[in-house]
């Protein structure tokens, strides 16, 4: 079973639908105890990073993810805003503590020419995607974008993909048993779906304890 957390902040349904398409049993839930009996973890996000980390340490459930993820070495997706949440800190409307699971910050992306907010379709050029669900990701396969604000990693070895809009983009992070993107597959037609599909099977390499973070 596959756990979606509800926090109040993403399109959930969307989501579900997607995992259902290829088979795959999924359930949206703010329970700690759905989390603890997945087999895989998913966090999605739409909207401000100040009020979604609000909204995930309201429900009880940072430690919980913390453990699962962590020692109990679970494969873990994040999605757009759910991506950025994994930062140290982002500074949209102030500056926020993130998750800290993989060091860097989340800044505004600046126009250079190009229309913000990044919405829309774009192409991704993969780094060091081998080991992640986007090792059957074709280099250049277009994916749906809509977000203001990025993610920055510290170490740029924890990026698996990258895009151009007016700046380089991470696209796409991974560090052992954690994967996100600031693309929306479940919008992303057959591509996002085969994304969707290869994470439902992903088995991880690296073990928990590989990934840098800080408590939770």
């Amino acid at each position: 079973m596959i756990a979606i957390v509800d926090y109040g902040m993403g399109n959930l349904r969307s989501i579900a639908k997607a995992f259902e398409h290829v088979g795959a049993d999924a359930v949206v839930t703010s329970s700690a105890r759905d989390l603890q009996e997945a087999e895989r973890i998913v966090l999605p996000g739409v909207g401000a990073f100040g009020e979604a980390i609000a909204n995930l340490r309201s429900t009880g459930l940072v430690e919980t993810l913390g453990e699962e993820v962590f020692r109990g070495g679970k494969p873990f997706l994040g999605i757009c805003l759910g991506m950025e949440l994994l930062a140290t800190d982002s500074i949209e409307h102030g500056r926020h503590k993130g998750l800290g699971w993989i060091d860097g910050t989340c800044i505004p992306l600046q126009p250079n020419g190009v229309r913000v907010p990044h919405t829309g379709w774009n192409n991704i050029d993969l780094a060091n995607a081998a080991s992640t669900p986007l090792g059957r990701v074709s280099n250049g396969e277009d994916f749906y974008f809509n977000h203001t604000y990025h993610f920055v990693p510290a170490d740029e070895s924890t990026v698996a993909a990258w895009c151009t809009h007016g700046t380089r983009v991470a696209a796409a992070v991974a560090v052992g048993n954690v994967f996100a993107t600031q693309f929306h597959p479940e919008k992303s037609q057959q591509a996002g779906l085969e994304l969707i599909a290869d994470f439902a099977a992903w088995a991880p390499e690296s073990a928990p304890q590989a990934i840098r973070t800080s408590t939770p």
